[in-house]
């Protein structure tokens, strides 16, 4: 039987020892949380612009594709003028110090552990003296003592996020914890880890790439789909300032089957080549591959080519890569993709000196897309010269620098592959 405050009305029950909340007013003065600089430009951008204070960040990525050695080159950089940990539930003390003497920072002054019971953990943290930047690598080695559950389980894994997150919120300490992934690319464990911590990365990369991609899917601190570039070297990651130059170096003009697609990524704007290739099939069923785009996006703008256009891929393997290992989510690419597909098809190269974007509808219109303006400054900054893109109401920033090519259906886009002898593809 629940026991009630004698003087409430009857049928409202009071828990003993509860408390009312206070409520505030809407229109208030917010308090801007302060920011810690990592000084690591790429990494500082993701985050949204430094760390908070009292901020639990969650970053998941593959197996060996550099998750550690990130987090140890920023506590490297953070421990000059802060007291920072790191906390290793996966390697021994000696491998984490090999680490460091070959990202050359071994003599920065990072605390090391090798743990993996919370309780433990966070009765050294919780101290005067306790760290302010501390790495738990990983969050599904930790355990609890009152669970009876092994360690990366359902239970194991929340429960002890839970605890390291009350900690962080408690003392102020900025926890960066790492996460594993399954094989379809999404952290293990629990979904509501995603929910309890304040900011989820996750850490992207072809192997056979030195590219590293760091990309934010949740921030409660700053913009989300922000991404940073990183080279992976035998010195450890370095930032890639200028992304949409080192994406384009290897890039082969006069070349059919590509073309330069102008995106945007979070804030910032970034040029890649996308690539194409339709061949003979020697199959029944023909191939559809696609590496670093939506392979239903693919079969939607083949769809769009053949029952608007009159483009007939027939029964040809196609194949569709992004150049240089990034993970492009935005539907602006349509445009570009179907530029390289026709390229590839007939055998005529996409002008060399063009960028293209848009998005293109079922009825085969081109839709405009946001951030035009901000695209193709980028474009003219590299020193292309004309830009295939939508029509759009107004004039652009960009119209002196760059000759714009408007289209409003995907079909404007046909003559520019009747200009030279075409060499239609068939079945063997």
């Amino acid at each position: 039987m629940e026991e009630a405050v004698p003087d409430q009305a009857p049928g409202r029950p009071h828990r003993v020892g509860a408390r009312k909340i206070e409520f505030a007013e809407l229109n208030g003065t917010p308090e801007h949380a302060p920011r810690r600089l990592s000084g690591i430009t790429e990494f500082d951008r993701v985050a949204g612009g430094g760390l908070v204070r009292g901020s639990v960040i969650l970053i998941g990525g593959d197996p060996g594709i550099g998750k550690s050695t990130l987090l140890l080159q920023v506590m490297c950089r953070l421990a000059g003028g802060a007291r920072c940990a790191y906390i290793s539930g996966e390697e021994a003390i000696d491998q984490v110090r090999m680490r460091a003497q070959r990202l050359g920072t071994a003599a920065a002054p990072v605390q090391l552990a090798a743990a993996t019971n919370v309780t433990d953990i966070i009765n050294t943290l919780d101290s005067a003296q306790g760290p302010d930047f501390c790495v738990i690598d990983s969050i599904q080695t930790m355990y609890l003592d009152a669970l009876d559950s092994a360690p990366g389980t359902v239970g194991q894994v929340r429960a002890s996020a839970q605890e390291l997150i009350r900690l962080a919120k408690r003392r102020g300490t900025v926890m960066l914890l790492v996460g594993h992934v399954t094989k379809e690319g999404a952290i293990a464990g629990p979904r509501v880890l995603e929910h309890m911590v304040d900011t989820v990365m996750y850490f992207e990369g072809e192997r056979g790439h030195q590219f590293r991609i760091l990309r934010a899917v949740k921030n409660r601190f700053g913009p989300t789909d922000e991404i940073g570039v990183f080279e992976m070297t035998d010195r450890g990651l370095s930032e890639v300032p200028n992304p949409s130059a080192l994406f384009l170096a290897e890039r082969r003009g006069n070349v059919s089957g590509a073309a330069v697609f102008a995106g945007i990524e979070g804030t910032r704007p970034v040029l890649v080549e996308i690539q194409a290739l339709v061949s003979p099939s020697p199959l029944g069923t023909p191939r559809r591959a696609v590496v670093g785009w939506d392979s239903a996006r693919l079969a939607m703008v083949l769809a769009v080519l053949e029952a608007r256009c009159g483009v007939s891929v027939g029964p040809n393997d196609v194949y569709l890569n992004v150049a240089g290992g990034l993970r492009i989510a935005e539907p602006a690419a349509d445009l570009a993709v179907a530029a390289a597909l026709i390229s590839s098809l007939t055998g005529v190269p996409v002008p060399a000196d063009a960028v293209l974007f848009g998005e293109i509808g079922l009825s085969g219109e081109v839709r405009a897309v946001s951030q035009t303006d901000l695209r193709l400054k980028e474009a003219a900054k590299l020193g292309f010269s004309s830009a295939l893109m939508p029509r759009r109401p107004g004039r652009s920033k960009g119209e002196d620098s760059i000759r714009m090519l408007e289209f409003a259906e995907v079909g404007d886009l046909l003559p520019l592959f009747r200009d030279k002898q075409a060499k239609p593809v068939g079945r063997g």
